[in-house]
């Protein structure tokens, strides 16, 4: 059997996911989904930031369930897909599975400096780097929670991936390339 043209991205907030799997979608001629954007979505239209939405989705599971059966749906009906996901690696064992590390410190500070004032304000995120690593880790600390006891898996283990990059050490262009070579090996 052929193997699918689907490049799963999952990693901390932060690590470049999203930039990381937009850029290689267009340089492969891919398509690019995000699960965090339906993720936010679902939020934003119950009026809540992310935070909140993680800490709902603890006791409401349909939240979970809608995004995962999009994802499976997408990873079922087609091909040539690059996804931002914590679990798309999961319903999609048959992808290539990236995970982006980065230390929480780090990705505050990155986050901080790329987040505008309306979403910082929507999303209730403070100024200060050292507090925002905080509420990231108990982020972290929710959706692997929440993961673990819908399907007894931890997005979060390393284990689970074909490949990890720590992306404080490397550029994003750096980034690209490591998973386009490693893409085009695992492809052969």
């Amino acid at each position: 059997m052929n193997k699918k043209h689907i490049i799963t991205i999952a990693g901390k907030p932060g690590s470049g996911k999203s930039t990381t799997s937009k850029r290689l979608a267009t340089t492969l001629g891919y398509t690019h989904f995000s699960s965090g954007d339906l993720f936010r979505s679902i939020g934003q239209a119950r009026g809540i930031d992310v935070l909140a939405t993680n800490r709902l989705a603890e006791s409401e599971k349909d939240i979970d369930y809608l995004v995962d059966q999009k994802l499976r749906e997408i990873g079922q009906s087609k091909d040539n897909l690059v996804i931002d996901s914590r679990m798309a690696w999961h319903w999609m064992p048959y992808s290539y599975r990236v995970y982006l590390d980065l230390d929480l410190k780090i990705a505050a500070e990155r986050i901080l400096r790329g987040m505008d004032e309306a979403r910082r304000a929507a999303e209730h995120v403070p100024n200060n780097p050292e507090e925002y690593a905080e509420q990231l880790k108990a982020r972290l600390d929710s959706e692997a929670r929440r993961y673990f006891d819908l399907y007894q898996v931890n997005p979060y283990d390393q284990n689970n991936y074909d490949l990890v990059i720590d992306t404080a050490t490397n550029s994003i262009d750096a980034v690209q390339n490591i998973i386009s070579e490693s893409y085009r090996n695992w492809l052969q």
